[in-house]
């Protein structure tokens, strides 16, 4: 809750105001019964029709106050819940933004899009409904009761024998609800995983043929959410009904005290009038605060998902201070470094031990599953290696502010991502202040000029996630994108792929020409068999290293790599 107090300071004046007018709301109906119960027993009594004229137009006079109010406060209201869900929504946004990739992966992709969107909204509501009726509810409630007192006090007793019962059930209600509440958002969470992984795998599932297979699993996933729901929905349900009985039983009592006092001529018929319209007074409130329960039990349910994300820390060394390069090291090292993925049952790493000189490019090379992208990726610290080192010209990667490593890397990644906008608007990632020059200049280094030409220029539209391209063209726009940054080290993960043989040569010739480290992910030998240093992994572990002639003559898994894709290629 510290974090939603927090995101409701800037809304103070509001959140003052919106309460306060929704007290004089209440303060107008709480005088209206005794008007009306003197239009009973003076002006109707009497026959006083000017009496009970005056009385009509004081009873308008409260009902456009009592409307103006109500219109402010909700003003009021609304304006500080939707101001607070938007920081809210900020904050989240800001610190998915600090999370690792094992925080990333911990969490899941479809439970931070719950939170950024469902829990917020739910959140926003709660609100909105707190600053309008925490106070007033309970104030409307004792106000009737005391209002009650002022016109009978024998027959106000009624009030405080039902008051006890009605609070026993509303707040009985809402601690049952709360802890069912966060049920139905984790079954929600498995609901948008479904919807997300069928949307963006529409065209495997189709090519499968399992789009019934799909359906079944998706009304399997709804069916829980329904039934989540259904559980708490039956819960919450009880509040009317039993609050409607226990003050129905209330009326009966008051009107059989009430006609033995008016018979007695204790009480006048318009008194009567006036406790029934406060005790249904009483009735229509509690009816909304259990409303208000419910909606701010599943607010509460959702906050508390909120803060979970609010309150991890982000990657450990962000605010650290960076350390001095260590003059004559190497510009990359690995020492004894091992690595495992969180809930993982071995090790994707293990024991890699290698340098690199300043503008050599590396070439790493293994099968389907040996850890080649695990390892690039320990350089930016997109994961943290469970034990050893990884150091940037002798500095440990996690000494070095995550901001300031990856300004100095250009990381192109497997899975291609490019975003909607124009060519410019994505190669300018890498550079925001990048000229146009420059721009296609990465891209001719890239291969990707044909590309540019092809769209009209570098004003090109790409739509989103680059669907508008071949799979090639994607890669080689990612790859002048991570170009452009003018990097001192680039990561190439296996993000040349989808090119033919001819342009993957050119693109490995012009990169000589770059001047940075380059490491070279690839499963193509032809890919690697020119750089500077080809490491050869096997189950995590680096079998051999060394240039191309050198793994001929000593490596046995690199010649059998070798001699299998020079045989397809023949």
């Amino acid at each position: 809750m510290n974090h939603l107090f927090s995101c409701l300071k800037r809304y103070l004046p509001e959140s003052i105001l919106a309460p306060l007018f929704k007290l004089f709301e209440a303060g107008m109906e709480l005088l209206v019964p005794l008007v009306v119960a003197n239009v009973v027993d003076i002006g109707v009594a009497t026959g006083d029709r000017g009496y009970i004229l005056h009385a009509c137009l004081v009873l308008v006079a409260f009902g456009v106050a009592g409307l103006g109010f109500a219109l402010t406060a909700q003003y009021f209201a609304a304006r500080a819940a939707v101001g607070c869900s938007a920081e809210l929504r900020s904050r989240l946004f800001c610190k998915m933004q600090t999370f690792s990739f094992t925080q990333i992966d911990g969490m899941g992709t479809s439970s931070m899009l719950t939170r950024m969107t469902s829990d917020v909204n739910q959140v926003q509501t709660g609100v909105n409904l707190t600053l309008r009726l925490l106070l007033r509810s309970p104030i409307v409630v004792a106000g009737a009761t005391a209002m009650a007192f002022l016109v009978d006090a024998k027959a106000a007793l009624v009030f405080l024998g039902l008051i006890p019962f009605l609070f026993l059930v509303v707040f009985g209600v809402m601690f049952a609800c709360i802890p069912k509440y966060k049920k139905v958002q984790e079954e929600l969470d498995g609901v948008y995983l479904s919807t997300r992984e069928n949307l963006v795998g529409a065209r495997v599932i189709r090519a499968f043929r399992l789009e019934d297979e799909e359906i079944q699993s998706f009304e399997h996933k709804t069916e829980k959410l329904v039934s989540a729901q259904e559980r708490v929905g039956k819960i919450a349900a009880l509040t009317a009904p039993l609050t409607f009985v226990l003050v129905e039983f209330a009326v009966i009592v008051l009107i059989y005290l009430g006609a033995i006092r008016v018979d007695a001529g204790a009480l006048e018929q318009g008194q009567v009038v006036a406790l029934y319209s406060y005790l249904s007074l009483i009735l229509v409130e509690l009816i909304k605060f259990a409303n208000f329960i419910v909606t701010t039990a599943k607010a509460a349910s959702a906050a508390k998902r909120i803060a979970a994300v609010l309150d991890t820390e982000g990657e450990k060394s962000l605010l650290q201070e960076e350390q001095s390069p260590v003059e004559g090291a190497p510009h990359v090292s690995f020492t004894g470094v091992s690595f495992t993925y969180e809930g993982s049952g071995g090790s994707a790493l293990s024991g890699v031990t290698f340098t690199v000189k300043r503008g050599e490019t590396v070439g790493i090379l293994g099968g389907t599953g040996a850890g080649k992208s695990t390892l690039v990726r320990l350089i930016p610290r997109f994961y943290e290696a469970t034990e050893g080192e990884v150091a940037l010209c002798g500095v440990p990667v996690g000494a070095i502010p995550a901001e300031k490593l990856r300004e100095r890397i250009g990381y192109v990644p497997q899975k291609t991502v490019l975003f909607r906008g124009t060519i410019a608007s994505n190669l300018r990632w890498g550079n925001q202040d990048a000229s146009d020059e420059e721009l296609l200049r990465a891209c001719e280094i890239a291969q990707a000029l044909d590309v540019v030409e092809a769209k009209g220029g570098l004003a090109g539209e790409i739509a989103q996630g680059g669907r508008n391209l071949s799979g090639g063209q994607r890669q080689r726009l990612t790859i002048a994108r991570a170009l452009v940054k003018n990097p001192e080290l680039l990561i190439l993960d296996d993000s040349a792929s989808a090119l033919d043989y001819a342009t993957d040569a050119r693109l490995r010739s012009a990169l000589k020409g770059v001047g940075c480290t380059v490491f070279l992910v690839s499963q193509r030998v032809a890919s690697v068999m020119g750089a500077d240093q080809i490491l050869v992994l096997d189950e995590g572990r680096i079998a051999d290293m060394g240039t191309h002639d050198e793994l001929l003559k000593r490596c046995e898994l690199y010649r059998e790599i070798y001699r299998s894709q020079t045989e397809e290629t023949a």
